[in-house]
Protein backbone atom coordinates (compact mmCIF):
# COMPACT_ATOMS: atom_id res chain seq x y z
CA UNK A 1 0.00 0.00 0.00
CA UNK A 2 3.07 2.49 -0.20
CA UNK A 3 3.14 2.79 -4.00
CA UNK A 4 2.23 6.85 -4.49
CA UNK A 5 0.65 5.93 -8.29
CA UNK A 6 -1.79 3.81 -6.06
CA UNK A 7 -2.90 6.27 -4.22
CA UNK A 8 -3.10 8.58 -7.25
CA UNK A 9 -4.89 6.48 -9.24
CA UNK A 10 -7.62 6.18 -7.18
CA UNK A 11 -7.44 9.93 -6.36
CA UNK A 12 -8.21 9.90 -9.59
CA UNK A 13 -11.14 7.09 -10.27
CA UNK A 14 -12.40 9.15 -6.89
CA UNK A 15 -13.24 12.65 -8.60
CA UNK A 16 -14.29 10.88 -11.94
CA UNK A 17 -16.70 9.34 -9.53
CA UNK A 18 -17.39 13.28 -7.89
CA UNK A 19 -18.38 13.78 -11.40
CA UNK A 20 -20.94 11.18 -12.05
CA UNK A 21 -22.43 11.56 -8.43
CA UNK A 22 -22.15 15.45 -7.92
CA UNK A 23 -22.84 17.02 -4.55
CA UNK A 24 -19.02 16.95 -3.04
CA UNK A 25 -19.39 13.50 -1.79
CA UNK A 26 -16.62 11.82 -2.99
CA UNK A 27 -14.42 14.65 -3.61
CA UNK A 28 -12.80 15.05 -0.03
CA UNK A 29 -11.63 11.58 -0.65
CA UNK A 30 -10.02 12.39 -3.76
CA UNK A 31 -8.53 15.19 -2.46
CA UNK A 32 -7.44 12.86 0.79
CA UNK A 33 -6.18 10.20 -1.58
CA UNK A 34 -4.22 12.58 -3.77
CA UNK A 35 -2.54 14.09 -0.53
CA UNK A 36 -1.54 10.27 0.46
CA UNK A 37 0.03 9.79 -2.94
CA UNK A 38 1.75 12.93 -2.91
CA UNK A 39 3.11 12.23 0.83
CA UNK A 40 4.67 9.25 -0.97
CA UNK A 41 6.08 10.63 -3.64
CA UNK A 42 7.99 12.93 -1.78
CA UNK A 43 9.37 10.43 0.17
CA UNK A 44 7.77 9.77 3.33
CA UNK A 45 7.34 5.49 3.79
CA UNK A 46 5.53 4.76 6.64
CA UNK A 47 3.25 1.93 7.27
CA UNK A 48 -0.25 1.18 5.71
CA UNK A 49 -2.37 2.08 9.05
CA UNK A 50 -0.79 5.77 9.03
CA UNK A 51 -1.24 5.85 5.93
CA UNK A 52 -4.77 5.41 5.97
CA UNK A 53 -5.17 7.45 9.17
CA UNK A 54 -3.32 10.27 6.88
CA UNK A 55 -5.81 9.80 4.33
CA UNK A 56 -8.97 10.07 6.66
CA UNK A 57 -7.86 13.05 8.63
CA UNK A 58 -7.21 15.08 5.31
CA UNK A 59 -10.18 13.63 3.92
CA UNK A 60 -12.10 14.84 7.00
CA UNK A 61 -10.24 18.34 6.88
CA UNK A 62 -11.37 18.88 2.91
CA UNK A 63 -14.85 17.86 3.44
CA UNK A 64 -15.07 20.29 5.99
CA UNK A 65 -13.65 23.12 3.76
CA UNK A 66 -15.43 22.31 0.66
CA UNK A 67 -18.51 22.69 3.24
CA UNK A 68 -17.53 25.68 4.57
CA UNK A 69 -16.85 26.80 0.84
CA UNK A 70 -19.47 25.91 -1.75
CA UNK A 71 -21.91 24.52 0.95
CA UNK A 72 -25.71 26.08 2.34
CA UNK A 73 -25.05 29.35 3.84
CA UNK A 74 -26.70 29.11 7.34
CA UNK A 75 -30.32 30.17 6.81
CA UNK A 76 -30.66 30.04 3.11
CA UNK A 77 -33.47 28.10 2.23
CA UNK A 78 -34.17 27.69 -2.18
CA UNK A 79 -37.47 29.15 -2.63
CA UNK A 80 -39.83 27.67 -6.04
CA UNK A 81 -42.30 30.47 -7.12
CA UNK A 82 -42.34 28.73 -10.39
CA UNK A 83 -42.85 25.13 -11.69
CA UNK A 84 -41.55 24.42 -14.57
CA UNK A 85 -45.14 21.99 -15.26
CA UNK A 86 -47.09 25.07 -14.58
CA UNK A 87 -47.86 26.57 -18.04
Amino acid sequence: MTLWWVWMAAGAVLLLLEMVVPGFIFLGFAIGAAAVGLWLLIGYAVGWPWLVLFFAVVSLLAWVALRQLVGVRKGQVKLWDHDINED
